[in-house]
């Protein structure tokens, strides 16, 4: 009978990326190291979810023996990078007020857990929702740049680049194909298991699933239950009853195997969860944006409602600085724009904004990406492939060097490597939404979706992107009040 091996929740596979994660907190782990390393346990597994061997019950009792060690020990970086939104805005001098402007620095941290699952209070300017046509461009968009990036995920940077250069795709200009690639090439450099067979030029037929997608289903449904005001707790009842287990990875797995064993946020985002700086919320950040086009504060306090439920200090700030950034892009044609206001929501001494700063300047200084991706390697490699401060810094840098164009923006995403369909979507969504109409995304990008999606999450399978971008406009109405329907009645034509 073969092992369940079950990724990203098993605690031998665990203590290492939370050794990782302690010392980027400034924690000193060398004790604790020391003590797993002794008993035989392994390293983090570098690009996948899970160690090589089966741990004993001895290791495995002792890694969840340390994992509580050092979730007790404190963590020196809190207070330069808080997770509680009291303390994020008071950290943030250039927050904005909503109106276009920018409010008064607040005074005090406010450091209530309670605010992660409490929306802010306060009237704001009612603004017209996006039109449909400007949500079926942002839906087109984050499709296709997650399709391109689909096959090179988990690839290193300097695969990446043979691949593309021996089919003669470098710069990086179309979709990946295995046409013509060596047999040796290929075996030095797989394409992503899952993802080949459904994406590489040769065998595009719709989009095919992908988490980047089904966390903005999710996020749709949300709205529609409970309006823009829900809470963290909604958030986590939707995905109970909505999203399969087994289509979660790294922070939302180990969220949604706490909310199982009865912990509630936003505690489910800490217990045993090295994953809370990465990605993960950041893909899930487009809805909000697309709820308060115009208003970056409020897109960044919905998002962190969202992101609070899995994540913690950077990992919040990426969700809370996309939404921020697609909100923006609601109002303003310019890219560099919108990346300050992204920005605005983050506090500026923690590392993701230092990060997004240094992939801006990095791009202004370098005419070719190669070289602008290479030193961003340089500089933030030490990072895991799916953290959300590398890609935060390589999805600047992309939107900053490409000038928001939307084919150059997607393809300088992905060719920079790491979480390389999270960041091509994520390109796509703010670069579509900026074209405004789905006519001015490129054909030879958008045919291949065939206006089709395949989700697991229930009522979404095969549905179109003109569709999505119907129930969207519907679900963001500007007085914010949801459609008190189900989403399979909201499908009905």
């Amino acid at each position: 009978m073969t092992d369940l091996r079950l990724t990203w929740v098993q605690p031998e596979d665990l203590i290492g990326h939370e050794l990782r994660q302690a010392s980027e907190d400034g924690r000193d782990t060398t004790r604790i190291a020391r003590r797993w390393h002794a008993a035989g346990g392994h390293p983090a597994p570098d690009r996948a979810g899970v160690t090589p061997d089966r741990a004993s019950a001895r290791l495995r009792a002792l890694a969840r023996q340390l994992l509580d060690e050092l979730q007790q020990q404190p963590a020196p970086s809190a207070e330069a990078e808080p997770t509680d939104l009291p303390a994020i805005r008071a950290a943030c001098p250039s927050w904005p007020d909503g109106r276009g402007g920018h409010e008064p620095h607040p005074d005090g941290t406010g450091n209530d857990p309670a605010a992660a699952s409490t929306p802010a209070a306060g009237p704001r300017d009612v603004r017209p929702a996006l039109t449909v046509l400007q949500l079926h461009a942002a839906w087109l968009g984050r499709a296709v740049g997650c399709l391109l990036g689909k096959p090179v995920e988990k690839l290193p940077l300097h695969g990446i680049r043979a691949l593309a250069r021996a089919t003669g795709n470098w710069p990086l200009h179309t979709w990946f194909t295995a046409e013509g690639l060596s047999a040796d090439l290929a075996a030095a450099y797989p394409w992503n298991r899952r993802s080949a067979p459904t994406s590489l030029a040769e065998n595009i037929d719709g989009m095919p699933e992908d988490d980047d997608l089904n966390y903005p289903l999710l996020n749709l449904l949300l709205l529609q239950r409970h309006g823009r005001d829900f809470t963290t707790a909604q958030v986590a009842r939707v995905w109970l009853d909505e999203l399969p287990a087994g289509r979660t990875f790294t922070a939302e797995r180990v969220a949604y195997r706490n909310l199982l064993a009865g912990i509630e946020p936003p505690y489910t985002a800490r217990h045993h969860n090295p994953f809370r700086e990465w990605i993960g919320a950041a893909i899930r950040a487009d809805v909000h944006g697309w709820t308060h086009p115009g208003d970056p504060a409020a897109a960044a306090e919905q998002a962190h409602r969202d992101a609070t439920l899995t994540h913690t200090a950077n990992g919040v700030y990426g969700a809370m600085f996309i939404a921020a950034t697609i909100a923006a892009a609601a109002d303003s044609a310019d890219v560099h724009a919108c990346l300050r206001a992204g920005l605005s929501v983050v506090p500026p001494h923690s590392r993701l904004a230092e990060a997004v700063r240094f992939g801006i300047e990095s791009a202004r200084a370098h005419a070719g990406f190669d070289t602008v991706a290479d030193l961003l390697h340089s500089t933030f490699g030490h990072y895991h492939w799916v953290h959300a401060i590398p890609n935060a810094a390589l999805l600047a840098a992309a939107l900053t060097h490409a000038d928001g164009d939307f084919g150059d923006s997607i393809c300088r995403a992905v060719s920079g490597g790491w979480d390389t369909d999270s960041n091509g979507a994520t390109a796509g969504s703010i670069t579509g939404l900026l074209a405004g109409h789905p006519a001015r995304l490129p054909e030879r990008w958008t045919a291949p979706l065939k206006n089709r999606l395949a989700s697991s999450v229930g009522g979404f399978d095969d549905i179109g992107f003109d569709t999505l971008a119907e129930l969207t406009r519907t679900a963001t109405t500007p007085s914010g009040h949801a459609t008190r329907t189900t989403h399979r009645e909201a499908l009905r034509p």
